[in-house]
């Protein structure tokens, strides 16, 4: 098992000191999920850390901002995909004996396989839902849903902040006479197109669905950023973090919307 210094790895323009308090916890936090948690331990086995910050957000709460390597942060956003799934386990197929009920499901992880033999029901939902029975239970009786998100985990430890994971990513400045032979910046790593990624890491897994720019007589700007409404019930608490995250980040206003309110 990996140890606290093995889970932090700096990279870009991540701090190069030692692990500091936030840093070591939240490496710890990592560390016991993958040995307790064992739907997460193959995939968090080889993930790391660049660093982690904690923010001051809005009504005097607190959030942690773990900054991944970018090779690693594709990783992370397939565990984190399983917050798209609805929190109410009855929105999934539950098979009892006697009495198959049946919901309808509409997840992007892919199509929900049936298979109905008189009142029971086999469900299979690919990689993001378990569907289990107990030890010493009937295999026809009620079964309950497992699944288990990184982000969610780490709530639960952290219960009083919120958790998001952003991509540790170098910003490069415009070319001059001193750097002029050098080669050529590429668009990523530019600070508009940096600031933009860190956005849309911030509301991972949900989509950024349109945004508008609002800019006040005093030259001021506020950019209104509309998410996927599908994601409101497991994002809507988190609105306000992720405004005062991104101010902290990159010195921007943005608020933060369901599409069904524009």
């Amino acid at each position: 098992m990996a140890s606290v210094q093995q889970k932090i790895f700096r990279t870009a323009n991540a701090p190069t000191g030692p692990a500091d308090e936030v840093e070591t916890v939240v490496a710890q936090a990592l560390i016991d999920l993958e040995s307790n948690v064992s739907e997460l331990k193959a995939e968090l086995r080889p993930l790391q850390i660049s660093c982690a910050k904690e923010i001051e957000v809005k009504g005097g709460k607190k959030a942690i901002v773990i900054f991944v390597p970018m090779p690693q942060l594709k990783a992370f956003h397939k565990i984190q995909q399983r917050d798209r799934i609805p929190a109410l386990a009855e929105e999934a197929v539950v098979a009892v004996r006697g009495d198959a009920k049946q919901y309808s499901m509409d997840y992007e992880a892919g199509q929900v396989a049936r298979l109905e033999s008189g009142s029971h029901a086999l469900v299979w939902l690919p990689l993001l839902l378990q569907i289990t029975s107990g030890a010493n239970t009937d295999p026809c009786s009620g079964r309950s849903l497992l699944f288990h998100s990184l982000t969610r985990e780490l709530e639960k430890k952290f219960s009083d902040r919120h958790v998001v994971f952003v991509g540790q990513r170098r910003i490069l400045g415009k070319p001059s006479r001193k750097n002029r032979n050098q080669q050529p910046r590429p668009h990523s790593r530019t600070l508009t197109a940096v600031h933009e990624s860190i956005l849309e890491d911030l509301v991972y897994p949900s989509e950024i669905t349109g945004k508008r720019t609002r800019v006040a007589t005093d030259g001021s700007r506020l950019v209104k950023c509309f998410l996927d409404s599908k994601d409101a019930t497991s994002l809507e608490y988190k609105l306000d973090s992720f405004s005062s995250i991104y101010k902290k980040l990159t010195g921007r206003d943005v608020s933060f919307q369901f599409s069904s309110d524009n």
